[in-house]
């Protein structure tokens, strides 16, 4: 039985940061309802607006390796949400990010992302920077973090026969040349739009083990068992790029 850990709560003391957004049309599906993408790229406004306000000395060069949501209910269409996002730990290279989605029924959505500080030439791992820490220890409450991947542990072998073709297009790919980040959650918002059945409360993790890149070929490799759904984007029949894991929470 897969084991899905409660979320780390804001201690209440050390630097915060917070907006307000609306729901807007693109933001959901069509029952109206916020998709998964769209969360993941709220995450990313989040994270940015916060290293620009705290004037970081490194403002974009992080790469997320993993993110966790914690999904209670999703906001809908038109709906008013604040997002507030802090560190929630540290490791030696990289940093957790928490934020909280709330409506004003309360908190919908918490999220956990763990970003690796890199040179964005080489996409090699850099120390966090020594003016970084002091800003954001008081509400990391000394909590460390790992940056490993673990729920592509154990996984059978690549079937490339149960491949299904996952096309990339122009739009998914960012300034970094990559695919953004938030159109990996895509695929789990196709597994919850042919599964009615897989709704709120829910707990969804993506882990980046590779990037994918415009020359590609993608297929997404599907596993469900009685506790949990795994999907995994595969490069060209054999490399993993990403692992999701989709888990009920009762």
């Amino acid at each position: 039985m897969s084991r899905v850990e409660p979320p780390v709560r804001f201690p209440g003391a050390g630097r915060s940061f917070d907006y307000s957004r609306r729901v807007r049309l693109g933001d959901v599906t069509p029952k109206g309802r916020l998709r998964l993408d769209a969360t993941a790229r709220y995450l990313q406004d989040i994270a940015n607006d916060d290293a620009v306000d705290g004037r970081y000395s490194d403002v974009h060069g992080w790469v997320v390796r993993k993110t966790e949501m914690w999904i209670y209910g999703f906001p809908t269409y038109m709906t008013d949400v604040t997002l507030t996002t802090w560190c929630g730990g540290l490791g030696s290279h990289w940093a957790e990010r928490r934020t909280t989605i709330a409506t004003e029924e309360g908190p919908q959505i918490e999220a956990a992302a763990v970003w690796v500080r890199v040179d964005l030439k080489t996409l090699k791992p850099l120390p966090l920077p020594e003016d970084f820490l002091p800003m954001v220890s008081e509400a990391a409450a000394g909590r460390k973090v790992k940056a490993s991947l673990t729920i592509g542990r154990g996984l059978d072998p690549i079937d490339s026969a149960r491949l299904v073709d996952w096309p990339l297009r122009f739009v998914d790919m960012d300034a970094v040349g990559h695919m953004n980040n938030a159109n990996y959650w895509i695929a789990a918002e196709e597994y919850l739009a042919a599964h009615r059945e897989v709704r709120a409360p829910m707990h969804v993790t993506v882990e980046h083990h590779l990037p994918i890149e415009p020359h590609h070929h993608v297929g997404l490799l599907t596993e469900e068992s009685s506790d949990r759904v795994i999907i995994r984007h595969v490069i060209n029949g054999q490399d993993v790029a990403a692992v999701t894991q989709i888990v009920k929470i009762n």
